[in-house]
């Protein structure tokens, strides 16, 4: 699928120095967006209950700093289901996905990826702090 396509699709927008004719890639392992980390479920030690299906119009996992540039998770009709009644041991897991076909996360300034089919735990990034500061969220 190209980038347009899926704009096209799902109504969301990227910001304009992205290429809307590049193909979005659909990676079936780890992969990063901005402050976002998709790892496959078993690789966690992350619970998750309380499914539900993924809306028609997506659902917003988290957004930026400054209240912007949202990272948006979508997918065709039913082929979704995902919670966000997590158990985290490290407390950064947003939500657990489950998905039959491809699901995208769709962002204005990275444009979008691809996962591929699976159950994948959605984290936010972190880095090493210094001094008493032990790990400081990263924000995109």
């Amino acid at each position: 699928m190209y980038l347009a396509e899926l704009l096209d699709h799902t109504g969301l927008d990227v910001l304009g120095h992205l290429d809307r004719q590049v193909a979005v890639p659909v990676i079936d392992g780890l992969q990063a967006q901005g402050d976002l980390i998709v790892v496959p479920q078993e690789m966690t030690g992350v619970d998750a209950r309380g499914w539900r299906s993924l809306p028609d119009e997506g659902i917003e996992l988290v957004r930026g700093e400054d209240g912007n540039n949202p990272h948006t998770l979508v997918a065709d009709h039913g082929s979704c289901r995902l919670t966000t009644w997590v158990s985290d041991p490290e407390n950064l897991a947003i939500a657990v996905v489950r998905n039959a076909l491809p699901v995208y996360l769709v962002h204005p300034e990275h444009g979008a990826t691809g996962i591929a089919p699976g159950c994948w735990v959605v984290r936010r990034q972190r880095e090493a702090g210094f001094g008493f500061r032990k790990a400081i969220l990263v924000a995109d």
